[in-house]
C-alpha cells in the first residue's frame, strides 16, 4: 500500500546501553587500581624491588592486579567489538578479524595469569 504505514525490521546489533555500561565498569575498575598503585607509591616515597616484591606476595593484590588486566581486556573487546564492527563491512574480515582479537585477549588473560600465580 502506497503512502500506508512502513513496517521496518530493525537489524544489528544494538549493543549500545550494555557497551556503554560495561565501558564505564571497566573504566571505574582501571582507575580504582591505578590510584590504589598511586597511593602505594606516595605511602612508600617511591617503589623499589622489595616493595614491588611484597605487594605482589599479597594473594588479595594479585588478585585486584588480575581484576585490573580483565577489566581492561574486556574494555579493549567492547571497543574493537565496536571498531570492527563500524569499519569492517566484509562480514567474513569482520569475523576474521574479532576472532583474532578474542584469541589475542584470551592469551593476554593466560599470560597475566602465569605472570600473577606461575611461580619464579
Amino acid at each position: 500500500m502506497v503512502g500506508g504505514p512502513v513496517d521496518r525490521l530493525a537489524v544489528g546489533a544494538h549493543y549500545g546501553a550494555r557497551d556503554w555500561l560495561a565501558q564505564r565498569v571497566t573504566a571505574i575498575v582501571m582507575t580504582l587500581y591505578t590510584l590504589l598503585i598511586a597511593l602505594i607509591v606516595l605511602w612508600h616515597g617511591g617503589l623499589d624491588y622489595a616493595t614491588w616484591k611484597a605487594m605482589f606476595a599479597s594473594a588479595a593484590f594479585r588478585v585486584s592486579s588480575f581484576l585490573f588486566m580483565v577489566s581492561l581486556l574486556f574494555h579493549a573487546w567492547v571497543g574493537m567489538r565496536n571498531i570492527l564492527m563500524d569499519y569492517a563491512k566484509p562480514t567474513s574480515l569482520r569475523l576474521a578479524l574479532q576472532i583474532v582479537v578474542v584469541c589475542v585477549l584470551v592469551a593476554y588473560a593466560g599470560w597475566t595469569a602465569q605472570v600473577l600465580w606461575g611461580g619464579p
